[in-house]
């Protein structure tokens, strides 16, 4: 999973949206590739804010890349990540762009006529911070930590069946189970193998 980049566009309506930012992590491209990627970038950001309406939220996919825009009362915010980056997280990360500009620059943006820097360093922030999709969404890192502890568990009953030990073996010279507990386990085993068949 990886966040390429995020921008930070006025919306303008017809005219061309101003850039108040782009921030990339282009490593995954040769060195003298990354200018002209770079320049992509900033093409296909200016082109999807001009057609990203006020309050619309898009996608647009490119190859194993995807754009995930969002127009909030004339400022956009664009996050670029590949194929594997859950949408939710990459629509968490542009809401808390918008979110933390706005606060900073005090709605100063609705009244700018040109490109400016003013937003890169706070997206540079981001782009580091926000290449574990967990950090933008909570229910991605929950859901991350259920899996691996599923993994752990897998592992475990992996590693005692590696060693020769049989479940069944294991529960007939249990001491802590009623031969009535026995009884109902090997029942349920037979249950679940006959369901398992079909």
């Amino acid at each position: 999973m990886k966040l390429t980049a995020i921008a930070l566009l006025k919306w303008n309506g017809e005219r061309e949206p101003y850039l108040f930012g782009l921030a990339a992590d282009l490593s995954n491209f040769g060195f003298f590739q990354r200018g002209s990627v770079k320049e992509m970038l900033t093409f296909v950001s200016r082109t999807v804010s001009k057609r990203t309406l006020v309050g619309q939220r898009q996608t647009v996919q490119n190859e194993e890349y995807y754009c995930h825009a969002y127009n909030r009362d004339g400022l956009v915010g664009i996050a670029f990540v590949d194929k594997d980056y859950p949408a939710r997280a990459a629509f968490g990360i542009v809401t808390r762009v918008l979110d933390e500009y706005s606060d900073q620059s005090r709605d100063a943006w609705r009244t700018a006529t040109a490109d400016t820097n003013d937003a890169v360093a706070m997206l540079e922030a981001a782009v580091s911070k926000y290449q574990d999709p967990a950090q933008a969404d909570k229910l991605t890192k929950i859901q991350r930590d259920l899996d691996e502890t599923k993994v752990v568990l897998h592992k475990t009953i992996e590693s005692m069946l590696e060693r020769g030990e049989k479940l069944d073996t294991l529960v007939d010279k249990s001491s802590d189970l009623s031969m009535a507990s026995q009884m109902f386990y090997k029942q349920a085993r037979k249950t679940n193998s006959c369901c398992k068949m079909m």
